[in-house]
């Protein structure tokens, strides 16, 4: 081969190497894949800090409640059973779509004018699901009416619940975060067949702890 042969044969030797270099980078790019985020970790990209930080303290919240509230009603706190005993928790929480009689007890307080324990009288609440299968809780009745989202959890016999409180007459509750003040954060938990509750830890009411029950609604209504 003489010497003009081998000039233009270098440009194409340099083509052909860079190509190959290409092609190679494009195959090592095309392996690259990104992990997808836990749907258990989205509710953490949701919640503020501060519900973050209630949660996290749940079981101390259960602890000085009940501390608080045993020496003079003990045998109310029994009488509730699985209720109000931290950590029965079952598998498959998530509730069924439809209506529930509900009912709450606050437990503990952070104030001295909150009673240390209470019992409200019952209401309806309704639980919704859309067609992405997201879950939401709304109280139907009551001055105070907390509504929200149920999110998966890191924990597989829990829900995230994050929402925020309709007061009065208000149609609709605010979107969780709109207004701190009544952001409201806690757990749901199915805790025997056909029963769940929501806990709620140091709750901006007063007290430690407020526990919702949940059992639904014999006559459901059609559609």
């Amino acid at each position: 081969m003489n010497a003009k042969s081998w000039i233009w044969l270098i440009p194409a030797l340099a083509l052909a190497g860079g190509c190959d270099t290409a092609t190679k980078r494009a195959r090592s790019a095309a392996t690259v894949t990104v992990e997808p985020e836990p749907a258990s970790d989205a509710w953490k990209r949701v919640a503020t800090a501060s519900d973050q930080d209630r949660i996290d303290r749940l079981g101390l919240a259960w602890q000085a409640a009940l501390t608080d509230a045993k020496p003079k009603f003990g045998r109310d706190v029994a009488a509730e059973g699985l209720l109000l005993k931290p950590g029965p928790a079952l598998s498959r929480p998530e509730p069924t779509p439809g209506s529930y009689n509900c009912r709450m007890i606050s437990i503990g307080k952070t104030e001295a004018k909150v009673p240390v324990f209470q019992k409200f009288k019952p209401f309806f609440c309704y639980v919704l699901s859309d067609d992405d299968g997201v879950l939401t809780i709304v109280k139907q009745t009551g001055s105070r009416r907390p509504a929200g989202r149920l999110w998966e959890d890191d924990f597989p016999n829990r829900m995230i619940f994050l929402g925020s409180l309709a007061l009065a007459d208000e149609k609709e509750p605010l979107a969780y975060g709109e207004d701190p003040a009544r952001d409201t954060a806690g757990i749901f938990e199915r805790i025997a067949p056909f029963k769940w509750r929501l806990v709620i830890p140091w709750p901006r009411s007063g007290a430690k702890l407020e526990v919702f029950e949940l059992t639904p609604v014999a006559d459901q209504p059609e559609g």
